[in-house]
């Protein structure tokens, strides 16, 4: 397993602003307009993806979730979702 092990650094700016070196950038999987998160744990900062981090926090947090409502196939989530569509179509005809 290869690692991204690397030191880079950044110069603060008048304002707080940094510019996040391309390489960080890269191992990110960022680029003009994508959202950072800082995550600040005692004395230490991690920046992480937002849009990756937001997925892994919705991941986590629905872990277990299929299982609780008794979905336990493919077969079983397919037919929820045909019983939502047909909640939907049911409440478009009362409008």
């Amino acid at each position: 397993m290869q690692t991204n092990t690397f030191i880079d650094n950044a110069k603060v700016m008048a304002k707080g602003q940094i510019t996040i070196p391309k390489d960080v950038r890269d191992v990110l999987g960022v680029s003009n307009g994508d959202r950072v998160t800082f995550i600040v744990e005692g004395g230490t900062v991690r920046i992480v993806n937002s849009a990756v981090y937001a997925m892994q926090m919705l991941q986590k947090e629905m872990t277990g979730e299929a299982k609780r409502v008794g979905l336990r196939s493919e077969d079983d989530v397919m037919a929820l979702v045909k019983e939502l569509r047909n909640e939907d179509k049911k409440d478009e005809g009362l409008n």
